[in-house]
Order: C-alpha cells, then structure tokens, then sequence
C-alpha cells in the first residue's frame, strides 16, 4: 500500500468515527429531549431554574392633543450579587457605598447597611434587594456612579430590576373614563379594562434562578424572549374641556347636595366624544368618580324622552306644531291611573310646541294616547329607529342593557304607552339619550359615539376609528326642522329660559323624573327621590356640540332639570363657546383703540411683555426704566408715558386693573375699599390731591 492510499483510508476512518460520534450525540440529545425530557425539566425547576414570564411595557392612554392621560412610567429596585466584586473593589467600595444608600433612602444607618452586605458576600448571596422601595431612572443614573455598582452587572454584580408603575398626570381627571390597573397591572374599569389586551402588550420570556430566601434572580440566558410592549390609545378627550364638565358637574352636585351626577359632550358631526365625567357621594360626603353613570347607569329618562314622542306625534300623526289639544286642569285619567302636570291648575289648551316647551305630561300623553293607542307598535318603531332598544355597542365594556317593553308581552299595560310617551317604564342610559338629541342636530344622521380615535404603536397607527353612521336619517327633513325648532322654543320660551344667552343660543330639553326605589313604586314613605337632566346641543343655529347632564337624588328643595341640570350644561357650553374661535363673529371696530390690548395704566414691565407677546407696536416716551406707566393709542401705535407718582400725592390708579391699583395704593400707606368687577374706572379721591397717612380711597371696577 503506498502513501496516498495509505492517507485516504486514514481520512476515511477518521471521517467515519466523527460521524458516528456525531450521530450518537443527536440520537443522546433526541433521547434526552423525547424520552428524559420530563425528568430532566422536573429536576431543573427542584434546582430552581426555569423559564418564567417577563411583563410588558404597558401602553399609553392620550387625549385629543397629545397630552398623556395615563402611562407607564419606568422604575426599578436595587438588587445586588454580592459575590461578583473583586475582594479589592469589595474592600475600598463597601464604606462609601453603605453610606450613599442610607443618605439616599433614609430607613436605615450606614452601619446597617454595611451589615447587610457584608453577611451577604459572606454567606455567597448571588442575589439581595438592597432596599423594596422604587427609584426613578434619575436616582438610577445618580447611582450608577456610586462604588462597587459603577462596575455593573458583570464585574459589580449590580442588579436594577425594572417596575414599570402607572402614572396619571392629570391625577383624578376622567378617572372612571380613563380607569385604572391592579396590582396586576392588568386593567379594571374603563379604558385600561376595555383595551387591556392592545395596552398590555405581550409577555416575554427569560430564565430565572431560584435562590435562598424564595426570590427569583434573572440569569440573562441568551435565548430569552423580549417582551413586546403594549399600543397606545389615542381617545377624543378635551383635557380643558373635561376639567370643566368635571367642575360644573361637582359644583351643582355639592349645591343640591345630589347622590350622583354625569356629563357627557359630544361632537354633532363625528359622535367623538370630548368629555365624559361621572361623580357620586360617598358615606363621609365626598364625591368622586367611582361608576360611569353615563354608559352603565340605565334608568327611566323622564321628560327628555318626550323628543321621541314629539317626532313620532309629527311624523307618523302627520301633526304640526301649531296643532292643538286641551290639557284642561292638568289631570287626565288613563284607566286606573292619574296623569299629571307639574302646573298646578294645568295650562288649558296649548299647541303642540307649547306643550313640549312646557313639558306638559297630559298633552303628550294624550296625543300619543289618541294617535297610538290602536297599535302602539307603531310608536315602538320611532323608539327602535334610534336604536335605543338595543346597547350602542360603546367602546366601553360593561354597557347597560336598555330596556323597552314591547306590546303584546306580560309587562305591557293599558297605562304603558303614556307613562311611557314621558319617560316612564323604558331605561336607557344617559349616552343613548345623547345620541337621539345628537341625530336631531346632525340633520336626522345618527352617528355611534366613540372614545377611542387611534391605536398606535409609536408613530405607525395600527387602527382608526372614525365616524360610523347608525341611520342615515330619523325623520324626515321637515320633523327635524320643527324639533328644533321646539327645542329653541325650551330655552327662548319654555322651561329653561334661565339658560338663555346673549350671544349663542342653545336648544334642548329639560327632564324631572321620579326615581323608582323599586318594583313598589316612587314612594318611600312619604319621600320622592328625583333625577334632573337637561340634553340638548349648541350653538342652535349651527349645532357643532351636544351634551347631556344628570344629576341624581338632589337632597335640597331645587330638583328642576332647568334649575339643577341645565346650568352645568349653560357653563360648559360657555366654555366650549368662549374657547372657539370659529364661533365668533367678527366685529366692527370703532376706533383705533379697538383694535389694541386694553393696558390703559399699569406696572411698566409686565405692560410691555404684553405688548411685545402680542407683537404690537408701542413707542415709549421716557429713556430710563420706570415702574409706572399709562398708555394711549395714536397713528397705529401703542405709546407709553411715564406717570406721575409724587409722595404725598394721591396717585391716578384709572384704568388699572385692581391687583395694580391695590398695590400701589397700599404701598403708599392708602387703604382702599373697592366695588365692582372689572378695572378702575372711577376713584373717591382725585388724582393730584394731597394725602394724609390713613387715608382711604373708594374705587368702582367696571
């Protein structure tokens, strides 16, 4: 044999070995995993190592305009291993680092801590929490800096194990809304319960090391999971706009001393809703937001219903709003029960507009009465055009379940379709009562509500809501334009002229409804137990917003929705109005003056910041600072003249505004009384005069 053939079998052989090792490994590794493989895992996890799951970032909750609602805010606890540092970084950094961590956290001395690290390293703890309590990424930083933890995780053994915590900037704002998490941190109610799944995002998975005392310490494997974190929610809130639903809500609870109360504002057009407050009292007195009334609290809506009613009675009974019936002395008998009006004495005969602007119980019921009383299920087909026999399908879970009776069924009654034609025996919930005075200011349009515009992860939308038309339309196009004409007809002339305007005018529909305390009836005792409400939409001439507020159970001698309700909803509308530009007309300008900021007198510096914010022209007419000034408008410009202030002489303080004028005054020794709102326009004392110590100065605010 020569050498080449000699060589050749050698590589044969050699190559033959090798594979027959290498198929003795895969047929071990096969066997291990499919046959040992259960053994194996069980004596993995009796070592204490296994696999365990690594919680998501969680999403992000945002308003209309980007500004956070809720999100998860990055912090972490201090772990050590105490046995990774060198004997000598142990040794120089054990002093310094006892004594950063009891300046830092304040629960214990350096001593302690000193203690609790040396037992560690000299037990052969990989793993101690050096301290339970969270530290932002700040105090983080700080202490990346600190001996033996500068080494890091591999050479310092330092662990910062990552807790991700909830955090609402807006605190208690839209807290039902916007919900809240558990220890869990899954989601509980509102949004973070609804949208738990697109917010949670996915776990992931790491390899973890059982260790003395029951704690689990990450062993960074390299064929860990990452987890993927969760979407954020995009929702249609107005921040300002919530606060002050949420205000008004909260002021006309704590006046009527009410047991709950819910605002809800909604876009006509879009059915985007722009703030959703709900406020109820507890035992020592104090309102907060602990159930959504508006999506969940169905209950019998009262005279706010009477919208259906009055489109069913134009519609269907082909009646107009000048037609007539005689409600008489406010009493009508349907069988076996009263019907009443809340005029004592009644209204005689009124048209059918009077009869809505009223609130007449007698003459709606009568006219339904008469018009369905043969086939009440053509009244039921105007209840189901606006779908409010069935639930929105809101992006909130936990929607009340609406409840109409049907003709024909055990539940219905001859006395059914009146005291239902007012409000009475149907529940709904304040939501879908919204959305029929919404359709009547969207041109007949029902649209769906929404909360939720987007879903995003990071920049990329990963869903859109938009607009969804649920009819096209409710009535035809000369119903709606009566209804709204009745509905003007409520605050111009009815039972809410104490919501009228000087500049915008708003329509809708005030309600006063008993609450049932159950299957017995309204009356406990001798007590009736009332809700107030008001729904309706502004500005009456162009609707571009729609809300809706009840107030439940007020306790004081006032339960009128005009009285009780209807003011919530005339300040938010106010608001939505004063914050619009859209909604203002522009007006003609008199003068020069017009047309420039009113800072007739004042403090120098905070004058012309004003100017120089609003990009005005003004010419000073002085060379070295002062402190006083006064100012007039001439060619275009805005020009500012030093003013007088002579000790001893009373001051000119007209034109101020009354935070100016009192602290120039007092300064000097004058007291002041003052009256009005408004900036100085008249004072007691002539400019000029001479002053003694004490003396006292009257000025009117206009």
């Amino acid at each position: 044999m020569n050498i080449k053939k000699s060589i050749l079998l050698r590589v044969r052989i050699a190559f033959l070995v090798v594979a027959l090792f290498a198929m003795a490994i895969i047929g071990k590794i096969a066997h291990i995993q499919f046959n040992e493989g259960e053994h194996w895992t069980a004596m993995a996890e009796e070592a204490g190592i296994r696999y365990m799951k690594v919680g998501a970032s969680r999403g992000s909750i945002f308003s209309d305009n980007g500004s956070l609602m809720a999100t998860s805010l990055p912090f972490y606890r201090l772990a050590i291993d105490a046995t990774i540092a060198s004997d000598e970084k142990w040794r120089s950094g054990i002093d310094s680092l006892s004594l950063l961590l009891s300046r830092h956290f304040r629960d214990e001395s350096q001593a302690s801590y000193k203690r609790k690290l040396q037992n560690a390293r000299n037990q052969g703890k990989q793993y101690i929490a050096i301290n339970s309590k969270s530290i932002d990424f700040q105090a983080k930083k700080k202490m990346a800096d600190w001996p033996i933890i500068r080494d890091g995780r591999m050479r310092g053994g330092v662990i910062f194990e990552k807790v991700d915590v909830r955090y609402r900037p807006f605190n208690q704002l839209a807290m039902r809304t916007v919900g809240y998490t558990d220890d869990t941190g899954n989601g509980v109610v509102g949004l973070e319960y609804s949208f738990n799944d697109q917010l949670a995002g996915r776990e992931g998975e790491a390899l973890f090391q059982r260790i003395s005392g029951g704690t689990w310490k990450p062993l960074f494997d390299g064929n860990d999971i990452e987890p993927e974190d969760g979407l954020d929610i995009i929702t249609t809130i107005d921040v300002n706009l919530q606060d002050v639903a949420e205000q008004a809500l909260l002021s006309s609870l704590s006046k009527h001393e009410a047991e709950y109360g819910s605002v809800v504002l909604m876009e006509v057009s879009t059915g985007a809703i722009k703030a959703m407050a709900n406020l109820s009292r507890d035992a020592n007195g104090n309102y907060g937001e602990r159930y959504n009334y508006a999506v969940q609290g169905t209950m019998e809506p009262g005279s706010t219903f009477k919208l259906i009613s009055l489109l069913a009675l134009l519609e269907d009974a082909k009646l107009s709003l000048n037609d007539t019936v005689d409600t008489k002395n406010g009493a009508h008998r349907f069988y076996d029960r009263i019907m009443r009006d809340s005029n004592e004495g009644g209204y005689g005969i009124l048209t059918l507009k009077e009869v809505f602007q009223n609130s007449s119980n007698v003459g709606i019921s009568k006219l339904i009465q008469r018009h369905f009383g043969a086939n009440p299920g053509n009244f039921i087909k105007y209840v189901e055009k606006f779908h409010l026999h069935e639930p929105i399908g809101f992006q909130l879970k936990g929607e009340g379940i609406p409840y109409v009776k049907s003709p024909g069924t055990k539940e219905w009654y001859g006395t059914t379709l009146p005291w239902m034609s007012i409000g009475y025996e149907l529940k709904l919930s304040p939501l879908q009562m919204l959305s029929a005075y919404n359709a009547i200011a969207n041109d007949g349009v029902l649209v769906k509500p929404y909360l939720v515009s987007e879903i995003r992860r990071g920049s990329e939308v990963e869903q859109k809501y938009s607009v969804e038309v649920i009819e096209n339309s409710v009535a035809s196009d000369r119903v709606i334009k009566a209804l709204r004409e009745a509905m003007e007809g409520v605050v111009e002339e009815g039972t809410a002229t104490n919501l009228k305007g000087a500049h915008f005018k708003i329509a809708g529909k005030t309600g006063t409804a008993q609450i049932a305390f159950d299957q017995s009836g309204y009356r406990q005792g001798n007590k009736i137990t009332y809700q107030s409400s008001f729904a309706g939409y502004f500005p009456a001439d162009d609707p571009r917003y729609s809300c809706i507020v009840v107030v439940g159970a007020p306790s004081t001698s006032s339960y009128y929705g005009n009285v009780v309700a209807g003011p919530v909803f005339r300040e938010i509308a106010d608001m939505v109005f004063t914050g619009n530009n859209e909604f203002h007309k522009s007006m003609a300008l008199t003068s020069d003056e017009d047309s420039y900021p009113l800072i007739k007198a004042g403090y120098a510096e905070d004058l012309e910041t004003i100017i120089n914010t609003l990009q005005v022209k003004a010419v000073a007419n002085y060379s070295e600072p002062v402190e006083w000034v006064r100012s007039s408008v001439q060619n275009q410009e805005v020009k500012f003249a030093q003013m007088a202030n002579t000790d001893g002489l009373m001051p000119n303080v007209e034109g101020m505004t009354l935070r100016d004028a009192l602290f120039l005054l007092e300064n000097r020794g004058i007291s002041v009384r003052y009256s009005g709102r408004g900036r100085v326009s008249q004072q007691s004392t002539a400019a000029g005069t001479r002053i003694a110590d004490g003396h006292t100065v009257k000025l009117q605010l206009k």
